[in-house]
């Protein structure tokens, strides 16, 4: 048995009832107010605005990291990034780089192995940044195919010496070195077409992790779109995406299995906001604050479209707290497989809220945000406090001009967490430093060891890519 919805009603499928099909659409370095849906008046988005007018758009979103691995780790695992360690790395810092000797660990159950396991077929085309080593690969991880980038886009040869020419892989060879970064948004959007059409008429799930736009370089685009939008490469990268949505939309539809497929649009954290002069690789994360690769809400809510016709109530918005961890367990209920045990993943089934079930609540009592090793604030309800560190790195609200306090927020009353209400409400500031407490005895703080941590996977001598 498994639950479908239908007005927000849930009811038990036959066991003999076609399983839905899952997509998840990820995009890298997307900023909260980079799309239309979102507030965005640069760009022009037609494809998600669609989407979202026969969708559901979560306005309280959220990853578990300000940039690419920590946060691609949960979407993979249910889990909190410092739990399966792949928060922090001493060969890496805070994200893997080429010929790392680190991975996600083959231990942790991905949300690839869990769907295969209830007979899924499974894909993922785009950027993986997991681990650049054949055990640390998408095909050891429950994928059945892989084609795309083992890491970002920007990690090239001439960034750092001893780096190969970033490549483009289909499942464990290297097919083209050095990728033509061009074309990656059309190349990546033909192949994963083709794979559903392939499987259509099988339950599938595709994970589809979009390289653009991108980070420390420039981003890219087709010739199709480079130079026509109002914001540079960053968003000519942004409505090639878009245009990418549409195709993908429209053969869901044509193939006849748009009822039946999960849909949902997002990204890995909150775009970095380039600043310098004459810079037009400019994302944004308004009305929120903070830029990407920190702790501010810039960088952990994204905007996210979910669509499904004649399930997923459309032109609706959800205000309630949910996170990329709540992907796995959410999948797998409603694959009709059982949901991981209580305390193996930090995710939720949030199928209600998917659905538009108008009694429906955040399962979360408390969300944490790390940077790396270090907590720097906890959620819970619409309060965001944020720890009075020492040290703290990449901070959103604390530098040389402003001392660490603790600074509380109403995330709901003041998007823009822009008035400090701890002095109000001290109460509550009492209670989420418990929260931090919980956090830190669980996974861990700054020199301080979890009792829930797990470790990263380890090869001893890693080799590139290209030399295999």
């Amino acid at each position: 048995m498994f639950l479908t919805s239908f007005c927000g009603l849930y009811v038990a499928a036959r066991a003999d009832e076609k399983k839905p099909n899952f997509i998840v659409i990820f995009c890298d370095n997307l900023g909260y107010g980079d799309i239309e849906p979102f507030g965005s008046t640069l760009h022009s988005t037609p494809n998600l605005n669609r989407m979202a007018e026969e969708g559901r758009r979560f306005t309280h979103f959220c990853v578990t990291a300000g940039v690419c691995t920590p946060s691609r780790a949960s979407i993979m695992t249910g889990c909190y990034s410092q739990r399966v360690g792949m928060h922090v790395t001493d060969h890496d810092g805070w994200v893997l780089r080429p010929i790392s000797p680190y991975g996600l660990n083959p231990d942790e159950t991905t949300i690839a192995e869990a769907l295969k396991e209830e007979g899924y077929s499974t894909a993922i085309v785009g950027k993986w940044h997991l681990g650049d080593q054949p055990e640390f690969l998408p095909t050891r991880q429950g994928f059945d195919w892989f084609y795309g980038l083992p890491y970002s886009d920007d990690m090239v040869g001439d960034k750092q010496p001893g780096w190969p020419p970033l490549p483009l892989m289909e499942n464990e060879t290297v097919v083209e070195a050095p990728c033509d970064r061009d074309t990656l948004t059309k190349r990546l959007t033909e192949r994963a077409m083709e794979w559903i059409g392939e499987h259509r008429d099988e339950p599938f799930f595709l994970y589809f992790p979009q390289a653009m736009p991108g980070s420390t370089t420039a981003p890219f685009s087709s010739p199709d779109f480079k130079g026509k939008s109002r914001n540079g490469p960053w968003g000519d990268s942004i409505e090639e995406l878009d245009w990418s949505m549409g195709v993908m939309h429209d053969q869901l539809v044509e193939l006849g299995i748009a009822e039946n497929t999960f849909v949902i649009w997002t990204s890995d954290n909150g775009a970095p906001i380039n600043r310098e002069p004459g810079d037009l690789r400019r994302g944004s994360n308004l009305p929120l604050h903070g830029r990407g690769y920190t702790t501010g809400e810039g960088a952990f809510r994204v905007p996210a479209i979910v669509w499904q016709p004649g399930k997923v109530p459309a032109g609706t918005t959800c205000s309630e707290l949910v996170t990329t961890m709540d992907l796995l367990p959410t999948f797998v209920k409603l694959a009709g497989g059982n949901p991981p045990s209580a305390g193996s993943v930090d995710g939720h089934d949030i199928a209600s809220l998917l659905f538009g079930d108008a009694d429906a609540k955040t399962p979360y009592e408390s969300f944490y945000y790390y940077h790396q090793e270090q907590l720097q604030a906890v959620r819970s309800g619409p309060w965001k406090l944020f720890l009075p560190v020492e040290s703290a790195r990449r901070h959103p609200h604390f530098n040389e001009d402003r001392k660490a306090e603790y600074l509380l927020f109403n995330l709901v009353e003041d998007i823009a967490s822009e008035k400090n209400v701890a002095l109000e409400h001290p109460n509550v500031v009492a209670r989420l430093k418990r929260i931090a407490d919980e956090a830190r005895t669980e996974l861990g703080d700054q020199g301080v060891q979890g009792q829930g941590q797990r470790l990263p996977g380890k090869v001893s001598n890693p080799v590139p890519q290209l030399l295999r």
